[in-house]
C-alpha cells in the first residue's frame, strides 16, 4: 500500500501546489487516513539563505526550552507558527511552528568538528537537530533545509493540503505521500516525508533491515525519533552522499545492492566496486520491498528494489519530470506525457536542474562506476 508522487520541473520554474494535490488525492486507496504529508523545494525564497526548521511540539509548554536552545545555537532571523486552516475533522494537531535560522559566525568554537577540518556547518546543524528530537520534550524537529519545507500530519492528504493551505506554496520540486502503516503507529511525526538538511524522503513499502540500518546509523551520529522505519533511509541518504561524498549513481547501488550472481556476471572493474561497496556499507543495505522518492535541492530521485516488489511509475513532458506509484495520477494531471514508462528495479530515475528529464533509467552509471574505482 502507500502511495507516493513526485513532479520536478528541470528548469527550476515554481508552481503551487494544486498539482501535486490531485495527483495524490488520485491514490486515496493507497492511504487510510493515518497519515499523509508533501515536501516542497523553492517555497522560502525570501529566507532562501536560512536553515527553515519546522518543529512539532506534542509538549506545547516544551517551546520556551527549545527556543532557548534555538538561540544560543543559532541567529534567529524570524520565527512563527505554521499558517494553518481551522479544519476540524484531524485528530489532535500539535502545535508547529517554524524558525528561519543562520549559523552565527562563531558556531565552530561552541561545535566539536570530531575531528574535521575545517569546520562542517552541515556536521553541526544535523548534530543541533539531534540534540533536541533526543531531549525527551516532545519536540521534533522534522525539517531543517534551506529553501525547504515539510508539511505532514494525521490525515488523508487532501485534509492536510487544507490544513496547510499548500496550493498557496510554490515551488519547483513537490513530493507527496498518503500513508497505510501496518506496524508503525500512525502519528504526526510517523507521516512522511522525513527530512534532515536538505533531504527529503517518501517510501512506499517495509524495511526488513531496519534494525541493522538503525544500528550503523546511530554509530555515524544518527538518531531515530520518529517511530518509523522510512527515516533510517533518509539518514542513509546523507550519511552516503553528503558525509561519504558518493554520487547518486553510486550511492543507490549500496541502498538497492545488485544481487550476489548479478555481481559474478559483471566484468571485473564493476565487480571489484559492487563488492567493495557491499563490504564497506552492508549495513546500509536496504532489504525488504520499497519504493522511495528522495529529493534535495536541485535533484529527484526515484528508486525500487532490486526485483521491484513495490510499484513506481516515471514520465516527462517538457521540462517536468513525473514519479508515481502508479501512471493515473500522472495522466491526471498531464494528460499526454511525452513519454511514460517502468522503471527497471534497483536502477534510479533521476531529474536534475538544468538538465531536460530523458527516459534512460540510469544518467552516466558508467562513467561514475570507473571513476570511483580509480
Amino acid at each position: 500500500m502507500c502511495g507516493l508522487i513526485g513532479i520536478m520541473d528541470t528548469s527550476g520554474r515554481c508552481f503551487s501546489g494544486h498539482d501535486i494535490v490531485v495527483g495524490i488525492s488520485n491514490m486515496e486507496e493507497r492511504g487510510n487516513g493515518l497519515g499523509a504529508g508533501f515536501a516542497v523545494y523553492g517555497c522560502y525564497p525570501q529566507y532562501a539563505d536560512c536553515y527553515a526548521f519546522h518543529v512539532m511540539y506534542t509538549r506545547p509548554d516544551s517551546r520556551s526550552q527549545v527556543e532557548a536552545f534555538l538561540r544560543e545555537h543559532f541567529t534567529w532571523v524570524h520565527a512563527e507558527e505554521v499558517p494553518h486552516q481551522p479544519v476540524t475533522d484531524l485528530p489532535n494537531p500539535p502545535l508547529i511552528w517554524r524558525y528561519f535560522l543562520q549559523l552565527p559566525d562563531s558556531a565552530h568554537l561552541s561545535f566539536q568538528t570530531k575531528g574535521r577540518v575545517p569546520f562542517d556547518e552541515a556536521e553541526c546543524v544535523v548534530d543541533r537537530v539531534m540534540r533536541v528530537n533526543t531531549a525527551g520534550l516532545g519536540a521534533y524537529i522534522y525539517s531543517s533545509g534551506k529553501d525547504v519545507g515539510v508539511f505532514k500530519g494525521v490525515g488523508h492528504p487532501q485534509q492536510i493540503a487544507e490544513y496547510f493551505g499548500l496550493e498557496e506554496y510554490s515551488g519547483y520540486l513537490w513530493t507527496a505521500h498518503t500513508r497505510f502503516p501496518t506496524n508503525t503507529p500512525g502519528w504526526w511525526g510517523g507521516a512522511h516525508p522525513f527530512g534532515l538538511l536538505n533531504w527529503t524522503v517518501v517510501h512506499n513499502g517495509e524495511i526488513s533491515s531496519y534494525g541493522t540500518n538503525r544500528r550503523y546509523l546511530e554509530m555515524m551520529g544518527y538518531h531515530c525519533t520518529m517511530q518509523t522505519d522510512t527515516e533510517v533511509i533518509a539518514y542513509a541518504a546523507d550519511f552516503l552522499m553528503r558525509r561519504q561524498g558518493l554520487p547518486v549513481e553510486i550511492a543507490v547501488r549500496v541502498m538497492a545492492a545488485p544481487l550476489w550472481d548479478e555481481i559474478a556476471r559483471m566484468d571485473p572493474e564493476e565487480q571489484a566496486l559492487m563488492r567493495a561497496l557491499r563490504q564497506v556499507y552492508g549495513p546500509l543495505l536496504i532489504n525488504g520491498p520499497f519504493t522511495v522518492i528522495i529529493a534535495r535541492q536541485g535533484e529527484m530521485i526515484g528508486l525500487t528494489d532490486r526485483i521491484r516488489l513495490r510499484p513506481l511509475t516515471a514520465a516527462i513532458h517538457g521540462d517536468r519530470l513525473y514519479l508515481a506509484s502508479e501512471e493515473a495520477p500522472i495522466r491526471l494531471i498531464c494528460p499526454q506525457p511525452e513519454r511514460v514508462w517502468t522503471p527497471v528495479g534497483g536502477e534510479p530515475i533521476i531529474g536534475r536542474l538544468g538538465e531536460s528529464p530523458r527516459e534512460e533509467a540510469v544518467w552516466c552509471v558508467e562513467s561514475s562506476l570507473y571513476t570511483c574505482v580509480s
